[in-house]
C-alpha cells in the first residue's frame, strides 16, 4: 500500500479512492461534504477492504 494514498485518506478522502468506480468517488465526495469524518471513515473502510482483498 502506498503511504501517499493513506495520507490522502485523511487530507482529501475522494482523492484516495480514485482507483474505484465513479459512483464510489462521488459517494465519498458527498460524505465528505456532509462532514469530514464520514468521508474519512468511508475512505478508510474502502482502503482496508482493498488491503484485505489483496492479502487473501
Amino acid at each position: 500500500m502506498d503511504i501517499r494514498r493513506w495520507m490522502l485518506v485523511f487530507i482529501l478522502p475522494p482523492a484516495a479512492v480514485t482507483n474505484k468506480e465513479a459512483g464510489t468517488i462521488m459517494l465519498t465526495g458527498i460524505l465528505t461534504l456532509f462532514g469530514w469524518i464520514p468521508g474519512v471513515a468511508f475512505a478508510l473502510f474502502l482502503m482496508l477492504q482493498e488491503k484485505r482483498t489483496i492479502a487473501a
